[in-house]
């Protein structure tokens, strides 16, 4: 791959704009939920569900469910997406306070991680 090639595939990285938003792994089996905030949606379904299998998630309740009921007993989605603004580049902020949003209209709910 020659210089320019590289620098364009690395400028078109930085320019996309994944799905970010509040990703809900909720236990069908005993109603438990964790909300996770994510900058991209489907790289952290992605990430966690690896970490879950493969038996190293810091969530150890969480980890316990997972081992429990399996994959097949949860149900993972995307409960709430934020919108891309002009000039802004972290959104970290912004998707913690909606996922303590949504903590707080959903008491039993919990975090993924920190």
């Amino acid at each position: 791959m020659d210089k320019q090639r590289k620098k364009e595939m690395l400028q078109a990285y930085k320019e996309r704009r994944p799905q970010m938003g509040i990703v809900s792994y909720e236990c069908t089996a005993t109603g438990d939920v964790f909300l996770s905030a994510a900058k991209d949606t489907a790289a952290d379904i992605n990430g966690t569900t690896m970490k879950l299998e493969s038996g190293f998630h810091p969530n150890k309740r969480l980890l316990e469910l997972w081992t429990r009921y399996g994959q097949d007993g949860f149900s993972i989605r995307v409960v709430e997406t934020l919108e891309y603004i002009d000039g802004v580049e972290d959104y970290s902020d912004d998707l913690d306070a909606l996922r303590d949003e949504i903590l707080e209209a959903h008491p039993g709910a919990r975090k993924v991680w920190r």
